[in-house]
């Protein structure tokens, strides 16, 4: 067991961070769920039936662990996002653009990730699992028990609301912008 745990660890691992940063926004809550993660997988590794590939397991086991602890902060209602400070945070990106396009991919990912907060639960955790863990439709619809319709549906709601909530940001800024031209 000792080595199965090592390999799921070493294989899975910066996966299950990611998905659990993304959904608590918090990088010392999402370590601290992850390790809630590990110890529901000890507990219960002699269950799992194969029936799913080990990565859909893993985060379905982490997207129960991240609704558990959002019932346990009474934050399913509230917008845990709104609060979340994107200055302070830094998500691993392993590659090395130059400054100028780091700076205006940092100023398209805030955008994005701000844009998220309009999302219910279920389409941020859509996006979240379609585009940030490339995981298929069906693989979706294994971790979070739901059909493949239901999977396709969210996710052409949640992508038209991002767009929506894009666009709505883009023209505040620019009629913010075009206010200080004319003064």
């Amino acid at each position: 067991m000792e080595d199965t745990f090592q390999r799921l660890y070493e294989q899975y691992h910066q996966d299950l961070f990611q998905f659990l940063f993304y959904m608590v926004r918090s990088r010392e809550q999402a370590e601290d769920l992850v390790q809630e993660v590990y110890i529901r997988v000890l507990k219960s590794y002699n269950k799992f039936e194969g029936r799913s590939s080990e990565k859909t397991w893993l985060i379905s086991i982490a997207r129960h662990v991240a609704i558990d602890w959002f019932r346990k902060q009474k934050t399913l209602k509230q917008r845990i996002f709104d609060k979340f400070d994107w200055d302070q945070q830094q998500v691993v990106d392993h590659t090395q653009p130059l400054p100028e396009e780091f700076a205006i991919q940092n100023e398209q990912i805030k955008k994005i990730y701000q844009s998220l907060n309009a999302c219910s639960l279920d389409q941020r955790t859509v996006i979240i699992l379609r585009y940030i863990q490339d995981l298929s439709i069906s693989e979706t619809a294994e971790v979070l028990g739901w059909t493949v319709s239901k999977v396709k549906t969210t996710q052409h709601r949640a992508i038209k609301h991002l767009k929506k909530d894009m666009e709505n940001t883009l023209n505040e800024e620019g009629i913010a912008i075009e206010k200080k031209r004319v003064e």
